[in-house]
C-alpha cells in the first residue's frame, strides 16, 4: 500500500469507488484506492460483519460475498469492487427473517466466542451458492481456510449441513440473497 506522502510518486489520487453494498448502492470517495475493502465496510459503512483477524486473508474472519463468491476483504483493495455486488452478514438476513444459515447456525449452536462465525457464514454461503446438496468432505474442504479457536469446528459443519439439506428438500433457499 503507498503512503499518503508518496501518492503522487505512485499516481494514485482520490477515487469515488460505487457499488451495491447489501442491496443498495453507494459511492464511497477514497484517497488511497488500494484502502482493504474491511476498512471501509467497517469505518465508512459502519458494518461489523466482517471481522478483522490476521489481515493477510488467511483466518476468514473478513469473509464478505463478491458476486456471490467468498473473498477476504482484507486483502481485497475496495477499487476492485467498483460496480459489483457485496454481501456483508448484515445484507443476508435480518432480524425478522433469519437466512437459512443463519438460523442454522443457532438451531446448531454453533457460536461460542462468535468471533469467527460472521466469516464461517459468509464463506458458508458463497460455497452453498456454487454447490447444491454437498457431501461432508465437500464442506469441510470448502471451510479449511476458515479458523476458528474455540474448536466449535463440529457444530458449524453440521449448521451448514443443515440449511444445505433444508435448501435441497424445498425449505427455504440457503443461497437466497438481496
Amino acid at each position: 500500500m503507498c503512503r499518503p506522502e508518496t501518492l503522487k510518486c505512485c499516481n494514485i489520487g482520490a477515487m469515488n469507488v460505487s457499488f451495491h453494498l447489501n442491496g443498495r448502492d453507494v459511492t464511497l470517495n477514497v484517497d488511497d484506492p488500494t484502502l482493504p475493502l474491511l476498512l471501509a465496510l467497517r469505518n465508512d459503512f459502519e458494518l461489523r460483519g466482517p471481522r478483522f483477524g490476521c489481515g493477510l486473508g488467511q483466518c476468514g474472519a473478513c469473509t464478505v460475498l463478491l458476486e456471490d463468491n467468498a473473498i477476504r476483504s482484507c486483502i481485497t483493495p475496495v477499487s476492485s469492487v467498483a460496480g459489483k455486488k457485496v454481501t456483508t452478514l448484515e445484507g443476508l438476513g435480518t432480524p425478522e427473517k433469519l437466512h437459512p444459515l443463519q438460523q442454522a447456525f443457532i438451531e446448531e449452536q454453533a457460536a461460542q466466542c462468535g468471533y469467527c462465525i460472521n466469516g464461517m457464514i459468509m464463506q458458508a454461503a458463497g460455497f452453498l451458492h456454487q454447490t447444491r446438496n454437498p457431501s461432508d468432505a465437500d464442506i469441510r474442504n470448502a471451510m479449511a481456510g476458515n479458523l476458528c479457536r474455540c474448536g466449535t469446528h463440529l457444530r458449524i459443519l453440521r449448521a451448514i449441513k443443515r440449511a444445505s439439506t433444508k435448501a435441497s428438500s424445498g425449505g427455504d433457499d440457503a443461497t437466497a440473497r438481496d
